[in-house]
């Protein structure tokens, strides 16, 4: 049997920081009260005309270089995002014209925040059932394109970003489990309210922006993950000790320092970095990992549980060893 094993890590943010202290120019609220809600202190801002194909591009390459691999032995890209370029083709089509790669297969998933661990969990049944052999699998995000920058309830959290993985086939397991999950009753809670086919005239006139009722999604956000930690346990017959390093979805740093207690996992053993991030949707769990791999905390062997929650609801985990 095959296992798939992540064997290159990228990740790309734009070059422009939107601070709190220029937030509080645009909209009625304070770095204190940003910082103490959410735990974010930046962001990033895609620059005009740099849209979600050119972030993926610029993580997905050096995690091709990270792995070792040349591009044409990329046989499956799976790319996760709300935020397409284009109504059709997928924006990982869109990628794969950029890495001039013909003919493996491509394309897009829409899970919101939760998007890189479905994208991650469908690469890896691809490379279990050996339908593919090395996977590039992205989360890419142009979230400030959907967001009402007068809407201080959200406009404070969201930025711009990517993050790349190469998972590659291998006889040990890499990939341990995945765990999915979603729950369509919430849907009002979190959600941008148009579309193509609905109200699409508040796209067209440039009005398709997130709306969110924050206190009703932390409630849930925070007992949904707690239940998602107990069954990644349960299913692989671990301990809470037994996870090396939790790398949480960033949304909220009050959602996963409560997820850490669950886990009974120490704050210097969780990924953060929605102080210099924000949330970056599907992107944040990537940039995350990539950036702790790259700084030498998570290293080969450590296991590593991702998980996220996200509009839809969604929510899911990734149970690893890298």
């Amino acid at each position: 049997m095959k296992y798939s094993r992540i064997t290159g890590t990228g990740s790309y943010l734009p070059e422009k920081i939107l601070t709190n202290a220029e937030l509080e120019r645009m909209v009625e609220t304070s770095d204190d009260w940003i910082v103490s809600r959410t735990g974010v202190r930046e962001r990033r801002i895609a620059a005009e005309g740099e849209n979600t194909v050119d972030l993926a591009e610029r993580a997905a390459r050096p995690a091709i270089e990270a792995a070792g691999i040349d591009t044409q032995d990329i046989d499956l890209i799976v790319l996760a995002t709300t935020t397409p370029d284009q109504v059709f083709p997928a924006t990982a089509c869109l990628l794969q014209k950029r890495l001039e790669l013909h003919g493996c297969p491509a394309f897009d998933i829409q899970a919101v925040c939760t998007g890189f661990v479905y994208a991650l969990d469908v690469a890896d049944k691809f490379i279990r059932t050996e339908s593919a052999k090395c996977a590039l699998v992205v989360g890419a995000e142009t979230f400030s394109r959907i967001i009402d920058w007068t809407d201080r309830a959200t406009c404070v959290l969201f930025g711009d970003g990517a993050g790349a993985v190469i998972i590659q086939a291998q006889d040990a397991p890499g990939i341990i489990s995945s765990h999915l999950h979603a729950d369509g009753q919430y849907t009002s809670l979190l959600e941008v309210p148009a579309g193509v086919s609905q109200s699409y005239d508040k796209v067209r006139n440039g009005q398709a922006y997130v709306r969110m009722g924050g206190s009703e999604v932390f409630k849930v956000a925070v007992n949904t993950l707690g239940q998602i930690v107990d069954e990644t346990l349960a299913a692989n017959n671990m301990q809470k000790s037994d996870v090396t390093w939790l790398v949480p979805h960033q949304a909220n740093i009050r959602i996963i320092a409560a997820t850490a207690r669950k886990l009974g996992i120490s704050m210097d053993h969780v990924v953060v970095t929605v102080d210099r991030h924000g949330n970056t949707s599907a992107a944040s769990i990537p940039l995350a990992f990539d950036e702790a791999v790259r700084d030498g905390r998570i290293k080969r062997d450590d296991t590593v549980l991702m998980e996220a929650f996200g509009g839809g609801f969604t929510w899911g985990s990734v149970l690893l060893k890298y």
